[in-house]
Protein backbone atom coordinates (compact mmCIF):
# COMPACT_ATOMS: atom_id res chain seq x y z
CA UNK A 1 0.00 0.00 0.00
CA UNK A 2 1.59 3.31 -1.26
CA UNK A 3 2.21 5.86 1.44
CA UNK A 4 2.46 9.36 1.41
CA UNK A 5 5.90 11.24 3.38
CA UNK A 6 4.24 13.25 6.26
CA UNK A 7 4.26 16.49 6.44
CA UNK A 8 6.55 18.42 8.75
CA UNK A 9 3.96 20.99 10.09
CA UNK A 10 0.44 21.12 10.37
CA UNK A 11 -1.92 18.50 10.50
CA UNK A 12 -0.63 14.84 9.00
CA UNK A 13 -2.63 13.81 5.63
CA UNK A 14 -3.46 10.32 5.03
CA UNK A 15 -1.48 8.12 2.93
CA UNK A 16 -2.26 8.55 -0.67
CA UNK A 17 -4.55 5.99 -2.60
CA UNK A 18 -3.51 2.31 -3.75
CA UNK A 19 -2.10 2.33 -7.29
CA UNK A 20 -4.74 2.58 -10.05
CA UNK A 21 -8.07 3.04 -7.89
CA UNK A 22 -8.82 5.78 -10.25
CA UNK A 23 -8.63 3.27 -13.02
CA UNK A 24 -10.98 0.57 -11.57
CA UNK A 25 -13.78 1.72 -13.74
CA UNK A 26 -11.74 1.14 -16.92
CA UNK A 27 -10.42 -2.26 -16.28
CA UNK A 28 -12.27 -5.05 -17.84
CA UNK A 29 -11.83 -7.78 -15.15
CA UNK A 30 -13.95 -4.90 -12.59
CA UNK A 31 -16.45 -4.07 -15.58
CA UNK A 32 -17.63 -7.12 -16.85
CA UNK A 33 -19.05 -9.04 -13.20
CA UNK A 34 -19.56 -5.51 -11.94
CA UNK A 35 -21.70 -5.02 -14.52
CA UNK A 36 -23.21 -8.47 -14.46
CA UNK A 37 -23.70 -8.26 -11.11
CA UNK A 38 -25.56 -4.47 -11.44
CA UNK A 39 -27.81 -6.39 -14.45
CA UNK A 40 -28.61 -9.06 -11.52
CA UNK A 41 -29.30 -6.21 -8.87
CA UNK A 42 -31.36 -4.41 -11.10
CA UNK A 43 -33.33 -7.66 -12.12
CA UNK A 44 -34.17 -8.57 -8.74
CA UNK A 45 -35.15 -5.52 -7.06
CA UNK A 46 -37.22 -2.91 -9.87
CA UNK A 47 -37.70 -5.79 -12.53
CA UNK A 48 -40.68 -7.23 -9.79
CA UNK A 49 -41.47 -3.23 -9.94
CA UNK A 50 -41.60 -2.12 -13.07
CA UNK A 51 -42.83 -5.44 -14.98
CA UNK A 52 -46.41 -6.97 -14.60
CA UNK A 53 -44.99 -10.12 -12.76
CA UNK A 54 -47.48 -12.50 -11.26
CA UNK A 55 -46.63 -12.35 -7.29
CA UNK A 56 -44.30 -14.89 -6.22
CA UNK A 57 -46.85 -16.82 -3.94
CA UNK A 58 -50.28 -17.25 -3.83
CA UNK A 59 -50.96 -19.29 -7.20
CA UNK A 60 -53.71 -21.64 -7.97
CA UNK A 61 -52.75 -25.18 -8.13
CA UNK A 62 -54.82 -25.04 -11.22
CA UNK A 63 -51.70 -23.89 -13.10
CA UNK A 64 -49.22 -25.97 -11.44
CA UNK A 65 -46.35 -27.54 -13.45
CA UNK A 66 -46.75 -25.21 -16.93
CA UNK A 67 -43.75 -25.56 -18.87
CA UNK A 68 -41.80 -22.59 -19.74
CA UNK A 69 -42.86 -19.80 -21.78
CA UNK A 70 -46.72 -20.28 -21.14
CA UNK A 71 -48.47 -17.33 -21.88
CA UNK A 72 -47.88 -15.42 -18.62
CA UNK A 73 -45.02 -17.15 -17.59
CA UNK A 74 -41.58 -17.30 -18.78
CA UNK A 75 -40.46 -19.84 -17.03
CA UNK A 76 -42.97 -21.65 -16.26
CA UNK A 77 -44.80 -22.86 -12.24
CA UNK A 78 -44.11 -24.63 -10.10
CA UNK A 79 -46.35 -27.25 -8.09
CA UNK A 80 -48.01 -24.80 -6.24
CA UNK A 81 -48.50 -22.99 -9.12
CA UNK A 82 -46.40 -19.77 -8.42
CA UNK A 83 -44.47 -17.96 -11.48
CA UNK A 84 -41.31 -19.53 -11.34
CA UNK A 85 -39.71 -16.82 -12.98
CA UNK A 86 -41.09 -13.87 -10.42
CA UNK A 87 -39.89 -16.47 -7.58
CA UNK A 88 -36.32 -16.38 -8.74
CA UNK A 89 -36.33 -12.54 -8.84
CA UNK A 90 -37.71 -11.95 -5.40
CA UNK A 91 -35.64 -15.04 -3.97
CA UNK A 92 -32.45 -13.10 -5.49
CA UNK A 93 -34.13 -10.31 -3.68
CA UNK A 94 -33.87 -12.00 -0.17
CA UNK A 95 -30.51 -13.75 -0.69
CA UNK A 96 -28.97 -10.21 -1.94
CA UNK A 97 -30.54 -8.44 1.10
CA UNK A 98 -29.28 -11.03 3.64
CA UNK A 99 -25.62 -11.43 2.25
CA UNK A 100 -25.12 -7.59 2.04
CA UNK A 101 -26.64 -7.17 5.73
CA UNK A 102 -24.07 -9.57 6.89
CA UNK A 103 -21.27 -8.55 5.46
CA UNK A 104 -22.01 -4.69 6.38
CA UNK A 105 -22.56 -5.64 9.96
CA UNK A 106 -19.47 -7.78 10.34
CA UNK A 107 -17.67 -5.06 8.58
CA UNK A 108 -18.99 -2.38 10.57
CA UNK A 109 -18.74 -4.13 13.85
CA UNK A 110 -15.92 -6.55 13.30
CA UNK A 111 -13.99 -3.64 11.87
CA UNK A 112 -14.34 -1.29 14.62
CA UNK A 113 -13.43 -3.93 16.94
CA UNK A 114 -10.40 -4.36 15.16
CA UNK A 115 -9.18 -1.42 14.19
CA UNK A 116 -9.14 -0.27 18.24
CA UNK A 117 -7.56 -3.18 19.01
CA UNK A 118 -4.69 -2.84 16.64
CA UNK A 119 -4.81 0.66 17.11
CA UNK A 120 -4.76 0.65 21.34
CA UNK A 121 -3.49 -2.81 22.23
CA UNK A 122 -2.20 -3.44 25.71
CA UNK A 123 -5.17 -4.79 27.53
CA UNK A 124 -7.42 -4.07 25.36
CA UNK A 125 -6.08 -5.66 22.67
CA UNK A 126 -5.53 -8.70 24.72
CA UNK A 127 -9.25 -8.60 25.80
CA UNK A 128 -10.96 -7.72 22.51
CA UNK A 129 -8.66 -10.35 20.57
CA UNK A 130 -9.22 -13.26 23.30
CA UNK A 131 -12.91 -13.09 22.92
CA UNK A 132 -13.23 -13.05 19.64
CA UNK A 133 -10.70 -16.06 19.48
CA UNK A 134 -13.55 -18.42 21.27
CA UNK A 135 -15.55 -17.51 18.67
CA UNK A 136 -13.84 -19.03 16.19
CA UNK A 137 -12.65 -22.11 18.02
CA UNK A 138 -16.29 -23.11 17.69
CA UNK A 139 -17.34 -24.93 14.27
CA UNK A 140 -19.04 -21.76 12.91
CA UNK A 141 -21.22 -23.54 10.32
CA UNK A 142 -22.80 -26.29 12.87
CA UNK A 143 -23.12 -23.20 15.49
CA UNK A 144 -24.86 -21.28 12.99
CA UNK A 145 -27.04 -24.10 12.41
CA UNK A 146 -27.64 -24.17 16.28
CA UNK A 147 -28.26 -20.60 16.52
CA UNK A 148 -30.24 -20.48 13.37
CA UNK A 149 -32.19 -23.37 14.84
CA UNK A 150 -32.81 -21.79 18.38
CA UNK A 151 -34.00 -18.00 16.92
CA UNK A 152 -36.25 -19.59 14.44
CA UNK A 153 -36.30 -19.08 10.84
CA UNK A 154 -36.94 -15.92 9.18
CA UNK A 155 -35.19 -13.42 7.07
CA UNK A 156 -34.10 -11.28 10.43
CA UNK A 157 -32.46 -13.91 12.28
CA UNK A 158 -30.87 -15.56 9.50
CA UNK A 159 -28.79 -12.32 8.99
CA UNK A 160 -28.07 -12.18 12.74
CA UNK A 161 -27.04 -15.79 12.74
CA UNK A 162 -24.51 -15.05 9.94
CA UNK A 163 -23.17 -11.83 11.25
CA UNK A 164 -22.49 -13.11 14.66
CA UNK A 165 -20.00 -15.45 13.24
CA UNK A 166 -18.35 -12.73 10.65
CA UNK A 167 -17.32 -10.34 13.20
CA UNK A 168 -14.09 -11.92 13.91
CA UNK A 169 -12.97 -12.48 10.67
CA UNK A 170 -13.44 -8.86 10.15
CA UNK A 171 -11.94 -7.98 13.31
CA UNK A 172 -8.49 -10.17 12.23
CA UNK A 173 -8.25 -8.28 8.93
CA UNK A 174 -8.60 -4.78 10.71
CA UNK A 175 -6.30 -5.95 13.51
CA UNK A 176 -3.77 -6.71 11.26
CA UNK A 177 -3.74 -4.20 8.84
CA UNK A 178 -4.23 -1.55 11.71
CA UNK A 179 -0.90 -2.86 13.35
CA UNK A 180 0.95 -2.45 9.75
CA UNK A 181 -0.15 1.05 9.93
CA UNK A 182 0.89 1.56 13.47
CA UNK A 183 5.00 1.51 11.90
CA UNK A 184 4.35 4.22 9.15
CA UNK A 185 5.55 7.66 9.68
CA UNK A 186 2.36 9.55 8.89
CA UNK A 187 0.87 7.63 12.25
CA UNK A 188 3.79 9.07 14.26
CA UNK A 189 3.46 12.56 12.98
CA UNK A 190 -0.42 12.32 14.08
CA UNK A 191 0.82 11.30 17.59
CA UNK A 192 3.23 13.89 17.29
CA UNK A 193 0.43 16.58 16.61
CA UNK A 194 -1.34 15.52 19.39
CA UNK A 195 -4.16 14.69 16.79
CA UNK A 196 -6.81 12.52 19.42
CA UNK A 197 -6.97 8.87 19.28
CA UNK A 198 -10.55 9.21 18.15
CA UNK A 199 -10.06 11.82 15.11
CA UNK A 200 -6.48 9.31 14.17
CA UNK A 201 -8.80 5.81 13.84
CA UNK A 202 -11.50 8.11 11.80
CA UNK A 203 -9.05 10.36 9.43
CA UNK A 204 -5.94 7.83 9.34
CA UNK A 205 -6.91 4.31 9.80
CA UNK A 206 -9.97 3.60 8.53
CA UNK A 207 -9.92 4.90 5.52
CA UNK A 208 -6.13 3.00 4.77
CA UNK A 209 -7.90 -0.74 5.94
CA UNK A 210 -10.83 -0.26 4.47
CA UNK A 211 -10.21 -1.28 1.20
CA UNK A 212 -8.80 -4.71 2.58
CA UNK A 213 -12.11 -5.16 4.50
CA UNK A 214 -14.37 -4.16 1.16
CA UNK A 215 -12.12 -6.49 -0.77
CA UNK A 216 -12.71 -9.63 2.12
CA UNK A 217 -16.21 -8.44 2.36
CA UNK A 218 -17.06 -8.60 -1.55
CA UNK A 219 -15.86 -12.54 -1.59
CA UNK A 220 -17.50 -12.97 1.83
CA UNK A 221 -20.91 -11.81 -0.20
CA UNK A 222 -21.14 -15.14 -1.78
CA UNK A 223 -19.88 -17.46 0.80
CA UNK A 224 -22.53 -15.88 2.99
CA UNK A 225 -24.94 -16.71 0.12
CA UNK A 226 -23.97 -20.16 0.02
CA UNK A 227 -24.90 -20.38 3.78
CA UNK A 228 -27.94 -18.93 3.25
CA UNK A 229 -29.54 -20.98 0.94
CA UNK A 230 -27.98 -24.19 2.54
CA UNK A 231 -29.76 -22.65 5.80
CA UNK A 232 -32.94 -22.07 3.99
CA UNK A 233 -32.70 -25.83 1.93
CA UNK A 234 -32.61 -27.14 5.52
CA UNK A 235 -35.63 -24.90 6.16
CA UNK A 236 -33.46 -22.86 9.09
CA UNK A 237 -33.48 -19.99 7.12
CA UNK A 238 -35.98 -17.45 4.96
CA UNK A 239 -39.34 -19.92 5.29
CA UNK A 240 -41.55 -21.23 3.04
CA UNK A 241 -43.50 -19.59 1.35
CA UNK A 242 -41.56 -16.59 0.54
CA UNK A 243 -38.97 -17.44 -1.75
CA UNK A 244 -35.43 -17.42 -1.74
CA UNK A 245 -32.98 -19.38 -3.74
CA UNK A 246 -32.45 -21.82 -0.94
CA UNK A 247 -35.97 -23.14 -0.36
CA UNK A 248 -36.60 -23.06 -3.93
CA UNK A 249 -34.05 -25.61 -4.44
CA UNK A 250 -35.40 -27.18 -1.35
CA UNK A 251 -38.83 -27.43 -2.79
CA UNK A 252 -37.97 -28.48 -6.25
CA UNK A 253 -36.14 -31.59 -5.23
CA UNK A 254 -39.29 -32.96 -4.33
CA UNK A 255 -40.03 -33.44 -7.83
CA UNK A 256 -36.47 -33.44 -9.41
CA UNK A 257 -37.18 -36.14 -11.61
CA UNK A 258 -40.08 -34.63 -13.82
CA UNK A 259 -39.36 -31.17 -13.72
CA UNK A 260 -35.41 -30.43 -13.40
CA UNK A 261 -36.09 -27.07 -13.95
CA UNK A 262 -37.40 -26.26 -10.92
CA UNK A 263 -34.12 -26.51 -9.53
CA UNK A 264 -31.47 -25.98 -12.63
CA UNK A 265 -33.03 -21.95 -12.58
CA UNK A 266 -32.18 -21.20 -8.78
CA UNK A 267 -28.93 -22.45 -9.22
CA UNK A 268 -27.99 -21.33 -11.54
CA UNK A 269 -28.44 -17.81 -10.46
CA UNK A 270 -27.11 -18.33 -7.47
CA UNK A 271 -24.30 -19.74 -8.90
CA UNK A 272 -23.52 -16.86 -11.49
CA UNK A 273 -24.42 -14.26 -8.48
CA UNK A 274 -21.42 -16.23 -6.27
CA UNK A 275 -18.94 -16.52 -8.98
CA UNK A 276 -19.27 -12.53 -9.88
CA UNK A 277 -18.52 -11.91 -6.23
CA UNK A 278 -15.49 -13.88 -6.21
CA UNK A 279 -14.44 -12.50 -9.10
CA UNK A 280 -14.56 -8.64 -8.08
CA UNK A 281 -13.04 -9.58 -5.03
CA UNK A 282 -9.90 -11.09 -6.10
CA UNK A 283 -9.35 -8.67 -8.78
CA UNK A 284 -9.89 -5.66 -5.69
CA UNK A 285 -7.56 -7.50 -4.02
CA UNK A 286 -4.73 -7.95 -6.80
CA UNK A 287 -5.64 -4.00 -7.29
CA UNK A 288 -5.02 -3.01 -3.84
CA UNK A 289 -2.63 -5.01 -3.01
CA UNK A 290 -0.34 -3.84 -5.46
CA UNK A 291 0.15 -6.48 -8.09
Amino acid sequence: MAVAEPVTSGTPVTPASPPGRRSLLRTPAIVLPGGLLALITAACFVAPVVLPLPPPIGGSVLSSYLPAFSPGHLLGTDPNGNDIFSRVLHGGRSSLIVAVSVNLLGLLVGGTLGAVSGFLGGIVDTLIMRVLDVLIAFPSLVLTLAVAQSLGPSRTNTILALAFFSVPAFARIARAATLRLREQPFMAAAELCGTPGHRTLLRHVAPNIAPQLITFGMLGMGIVMVIEGALSFLGLGIPPPAPSWGNMIAQGQQSLSATPMLVVWPCLVLFVTVLTFNLLGETLRARWSGR
